[in-house]
């Protein structure tokens, strides 16, 4: 796992559906000349630093939103993944990702969207 595989919102591309699969992979959000179209939060205009926190208005009503999704559907925190950074650097915050989100059977990564591992397609 990359330090520029965390998305400005706090979204870690390395467990992302999107960057996980073959066909069409998607080189994550943090990937230098990648911008996806869609994206409300990394085309701000407010934001004034490499991540969310960085802009006076963290968190904000689309942070907000998306935050809520992800803790419901996916157990993970957006807001709470950006406090950590802010708190602790973005080294220390990858280095616990690799043990939170790697499979001890297959050594894969969890596909968040999925709820399975990338190499076995075992539950998580």
């Amino acid at each position: 796992m990359r330090t520029a595989l965390i998305a400005p919102c706090g979204m870690n591309c390395g467990i992302c559906m999107a960057y996980l699969r073959e066909k069409n992979h998607c080189p994550g959000c943090g990937s230098k000349g990648w911008l996806h179209p869609e994206c409300l939060i990394r085309t701000c205009a407010d934001m004034n630093g490499t991540f969310c926190f960085s802009c006076s208005g963290f968190p904000c009503r689309r942070l907000k939103h998306l935050d809520g999704r992800y803790r419901t559907k996916y157990c993970m925190s957006m807001i709470g993944t950006l406090d950590s950074i802010r708190a602790h650097g973005i080294r220390k915050f990858v280095a616990g990702g690799i043990t939170r989100w790697t499979s001890t059977h297959c050594g894969g990564m969890i596909n968040i969207h999925r709820h399975c591992y990338s190499s076995c397609d075992r539950p998580a």
